[in-house]
């Protein structure tokens, strides 16, 4: 079995070294064009190339959930994607999120603020049933975090494209269940995949439809939200702010305006990780499982595009 190492952007040898010793039957290397055909791949946005010069790859295995990238590309229809199920990524989203909202329902901002500035002042506490939480995509990611937020006592709301249920989540599904969700959230937190239907999902009607003070927390896909969109309604007061993670492109230009806006809060793609042991252990388990002809998690379907 062969298995080439193909992510951009990654130094490649830790990899390279960690899966030859959870893998040793295997061979492994890292790509160079004109490499030998392999059997698998994992992969992180590798080059076109890369693709056209394997086409006998049974699986890519996509180091990270989202996998909208992969699917932009040329790939073979025999080619099967495998993205991550959790690998660590999860419990770290819940805790991003968590941190987020908190601090955005217990003003920490103005605190730290007043703080600088040398005042000692109290804020009237805000009551968590008051800032109702909807998770905008239930799935693994989503599901972990939907835990988290209800730990804290909050209301808790969750929308997918299927039926779901959830103990403590209030559960929507469907276009017809979109509105009704938004409507009864005032922090709206985006775990959804980026597909063709989800692409400027956040935009000045959507959000538009979040309760009086509404606060947006996209830790998802930068291409989810329509920036001019989310500007306006922030300027017009009808959101209180946003925490945005991801950005249609990346690094974020230097002379974009969400860089100076008063009541955005930015990180730099780095809500979720991910994690090199744990990635490396959840993709053997699977070629291991797939070489005895098993089933595994994970296998993207393409028409849905997740």
């Amino acid at each position: 079995m062969r298995i080439a190492f193909c992510c951009t952007h990654t130094t490649a040898e830790p990899w390279v070294e960690r899966l030859r010793a959870a893998l040793p039957e295997a061979q492994i290397e890292a790509w160079v064009p004109g490499a030998p055909q392999a059997d698998h791949a994992v992969v992180w946005t590798p080059p076109q190339q890369f693709i056209d010069e394997q086409p006998g790859l049974k699986t890519l295995f996509n180091t990270g959930a989202g996998v909208d990238a992969l699917l932009r590309m040329r790939l073979p229809p025999s080619m099967t994607v495998v993205r991550l199920d959790d690998a660590g990524m999860a419990v770290q989203m819940a805790e991003f999120v968590c941190q987020a909202l908190v601090r955005h329902m217990r003003e920490l901002d103005l605190s730290e603020s007043q703080m600088r500035q040398g005042q000692w002042s109290f804020r009237r506490p805000r009551l968590r049933v008051d800032f109702p939480v909807g998770i905008l995509g239930m799935g693994v990611l989503g599901r972990r975090v939907a835990q988290a937020v209800a730990h804290f006592e909050f209301p808790v709301r969750g929308w997918s494209r299927t039926p779901q249920t959830m103990p403590g989540v209030e559960c929507f599904h469907g276009p017809e269940g979109l509105d009704a969700f938004l409507s009864g959230t005032r922090v709206l937190v985006c775990l959804l995949p980026l597909t063709p239907q989800t692409e400027g999902i956040l935009n000045r009607k959507t959000l538009g439809r979040l309760l009086p003070g509404g606060y947006l927390i996209n830790v998802a896909r930068g291409a989810h939200l329509v920036d001019e969109d989310l500007l306006a309604l922030l300027d017009e007061d009808r959101l209180a702010g946003a925490t945005l993670d991801v950005f249609r492109k990346e690094p974020l230009p230097e002379a974009h305006p969400f860089w100076r806006h008063p009541k955005l809060t930015l990180t730099p793609h780095t809500s979720a990780r991910t994690l090199r042991d744990e990635t490396i252990a959840q993709i053997v388990g699977k070629i291991r499982a797939m070489e005895r002809g098993e089933p595994i998690a994970g296998v993207v379907d393409r028409g849905r595009g997740y």
